[in-house]
């Protein structure tokens, strides 16, 4: 295996609810681990609770998460952010009506001064995305 590096998300207690919204979103297998699902005496309330989760697409995406692990503060907003780019416009911007989708947009998708298509929105889950479509080169 390469390296790689890919975002990891923490949720407070609704990652199950994030990965399957993501995998809608990108497609791909999701695989879903619990602390229930790992033998030991799961923390009191965390059986169900994610302890960590992987979506991987067919695109090479890979996107991780799990609930805050227990005694851990969650601090959601600007701790994170993912940027999609590429030069696929219709791929790009199908991901941006699905992300964009109940969430809120903070810059609308459109040309920017230095010559590419970029949004950037906060998704219902509370993640910052941003996407940046640069035109394709002849």
């Amino acid at each position: 295996m390469t390296s790689r590096l890919n975002p990891y998300i923490s949720f407070p207690g609704e990652a199950r609810r994030a990965m399957e919204f993501y995998k809608e979103v990108f497609g791909g297998d999701l695989a879903v681990h619990t602390y229930g699902d790992f033998g030991s005496e799961a923390p009191p309330g965390y059986a169900d609770k994610i302890m960590h989760s992987m979506l991987e697409t067919v695109r090479g995406f890979t996107l991780m998460a799990a609930d805050n692990p227990p005694g851990t503060e969650h601090r959601s907003g600007n701790n994170i952010s993912v940027s999609l780019s590429g030069d696929d416009a219709d791929e790009l911007r199908g991901y941006w009506d699905k992300l964009s989708d109940g969430g809120t947009v903070s810059v609308p998708l459109e040309k920017q001064m230095w010559g590419d298509v970029f949004g950037m929105c906060t998704d219902k889950f509370g993640i910052t995305w941003m996407v940046n479509i640069s035109e394709q080169q002849t």
